[in-house]
């Protein structure tokens, strides 16, 4: 990670396109948002869009915006985030999920800084700094024909990867507590310590959801337990390796479908809040709507 900070403050200094690869919940918008605040950028917009939350059609509208009239239901003319992040950063996260028809005009937009909103005639001139994020292997997408070899290398001139939490163990403490210090300001509980057990558990537990997910096991912990002292019955039961109550094997996905569910009650619908508190991506939040039938 000391690798990583070091180049984050290299490439803030440069005007270059970055990519940032890694696992779900590494921390990629949070990396991207400290290269815009250690750019020249700084003053200008950060602007961000999850490619994986839109259709084709929206997600050009979004990314480019429209004219009057350029579609059904576009009632008067609309900025996109490219004319938005004028001057700025436009992070696209999930990028590998653009579709092939939308690459070619995101190219043009990295090789000549122009486009063309939906409906419209005359191109429209932007200075954007491009931060790109994805959490597969884009070499592997372009070989398989799903992402444009052109748009790769473009997308791709500074490189990030951020390693998943379970390959940087030492970390776990220290980011343990910063979450700990970070509820108590929050309220009411307050944690001063936690037992020897319970660290054990933390510390030997993978986090496949990686630093996201310990976020959400630490909150939850704040829920669960009560008193100055976190212990291993604070924890969920994943983390203790056990199932929780009445799941059974053949009914994980039941349990998943209400743990979805409960979420997004708590959050009122909103999903970004909702897949944060699940320790999971807003897409993959989505295609889990979708698989259960909750959309």
């Amino acid at each position: 990670m000391e690798a990583v900070f070091t180049l984050v403050r290299r490439v803030a200094a440069a005007h270059c396109t970055v990519l940032l690869e890694g696992e779900t919940g590494t921390g990629k918008e949070l990396v991207a948002r400290a290269i815009h605040a250690e750019s020249p950028r700084r003053k200008a917009p950060f602007q961000a869009v999850n490619c994986a939350t839109f259709s084709p059609t929206l997600l050009e509208s979004e990314l480019f915006g429209h004219v009057r009239g350029a579609f059904t239901g576009a009632v008067r003319d609309r900025a996109g985030l490219f004319a938005l992040a004028d001057g700025g950063t436009l992070f696209l996260d999930e990028v590998a999920e653009i579709p092939l028809e939308l690459q070619g005009k995101l190219l043009r937009v990295v090789q000549e800084k122009t486009f063309i909103p939906v409906g419209a005639t005359r191109s429209v001139t932007v200075d954007v700094r491009m931060i790109s994020a994805t959490n597969k292997a884009l070499r592997r997408e372009v070989t398989e024909g799903r992402f444009r070899e052109d748009l790769s290398y473009r997308m791709r001139v500074a490189p990030l990867f951020l390693p998943p939490l379970r390959h940087r163990q030492g970390d776990v403490p220290a980011l343990f507590w910063h979450f700990v210090e970070e509820m108590n300001r929050r309220g009411p509980r307050r944690i001063e310590g936690v037992t020897g057990p319970a660290m054990d558990a933390i510390r030997s537990y993978s986090w496949p959801g990686n630093v996201r997910e310990l976020h959400s096991a630490v909150e939850y912990a704040f829920v669960v337990g009560e008193g100055p002292l976190l212990d291993i019955a604070d924890l969920a039961p994943d983390l203790r390796g056990e199932r929780p109550a009445g799941t059974p094997p053949e009914t994980l996905a039941d349990a998943e479908r209400e743990r979805i569910l409960a979420a997004l009650a708590r959050h009122k619908g909103r999903k970004v809040a909702a897949a944060d508190e699940l320790g999971i991506s807003r897409s993959t939040l989505w295609r889990k709507l979708y698989a259960y039938r909750l959309r």
